[in-house]
């Protein structure tokens, strides 16, 4: 199995974890702006986290994105 890559686009804020190649079938909305992409038989090809930094922020929350955005 490969290893899963990662692309961000700083632009438009979209994270995209690439989990395997393949054509796109589908796609379920996980959560508000996350989305899972699925081949034909379901299986995983990838996740994209939409308003990423949003995203981190509910997660985060301020102080700690703030403190991790210092750290570099």
């Amino acid at each position: 199995m490969n290893k899963p890559r990662v692309y961000y686009d700083p632009q438009s804020d979209v994270l995209y974890l690439l989990i395997k190649e393949g054509e796109e079938d589908r796609f379920v909305e996980v959560a508000e702006g996350i989305n899972v992409e699925l081949d034909e038989t379901g299986q995983i090809l990838g996740i994209e986290i939409l308003g990423l930094s949003r995203v981190l922020r509910q997660v985060l929350g301020p102080e700690r994105l703030a403190t991790i955005a210092q750290e570099g």
